[in-house]
């Protein structure tokens, strides 16, 4: 995958949004960040990560972005990238969602003005697209996978906490890391 900005991009002005793991741990060289709204987009636990948070023999599953009603939102963050790391940030980026992303242009609502971002999107029908399941099957499924970047578990667990402490809290993803301590919260009394 290789990002190509859009001919009415500024190479000075290029706008990032994270929704998953870039709300709680971005690493990014930012030179603004902002809380910011995306319209019309609805997380979910429907990508595999068979490279960061999972295997290729058990991937885990991570968030991407589904459309969804114009009243309906996603909050996340958006960064303006350093003018001079631009290039060396979107190739990072490209190789952290690597595993069946692609990139879109979106505008995203701040409270200092929309800004068009850089948005990665996991489609339906790539090779990694594990699609809907129940509250209860994802959350089993992500106790079970641990990859690189470490256990799936940590990644739901640390985006519910980031996203409350942002002020987002969101259903699906809240909904998941409940029933995920709630699974973990019976094996101990067991």
């Amino acid at each position: 995958m290789s990002t190509v900005l859009p001919p009415a991009c500024d190479p000075d002005a290029v706008w990032v949004f994270g929704y998953g793991s870039l709300v709680w741990r971005p690493d990014l060289p930012a030179v603004e960040e902002r809380i910011a709204v995306l319209p019309g987009a609805a997380r979910r636990f429907w990508q595999g990560s068979p490279d960061h948070r999972g295997t290729p023999e058990a991937p885990g599953r991570v968030l991407t972005l589904v459309d969804a009603p114009p009243e309906v939102h996603c909050m996340g963050r958006a960064f303006r990238i350093r003018p001079d790391a631009v290039a060396a940030t979107l190739s990072a980026l490209d190789h952290r969602e690597k595993a069946g992303y692609a990139q879109d242009l979106r505008e995203v609502q701040t409270d200092l003005g929309a800004v068009h971002a850089l948005v990665y999107l996991a489609l339906p029908g790539n090779p990694d697209w594990l699609g809907s399941a129940t509250v209860d099957v994802i959350a089993d499924h992500v106790l079970r996978c641990r990859g690189p970047s470490g256990p799936n578990r940590q990644y739901v667990l640390e985006l519910d906490r980031a996203l409350i402490g942002i002020g987002a809290p969101e259903g699906h993803v809240a909904d998941v890391a409940r029933a995920i301590r709630a699974k973990e919260a019976s094996w101990t009394l067991r």
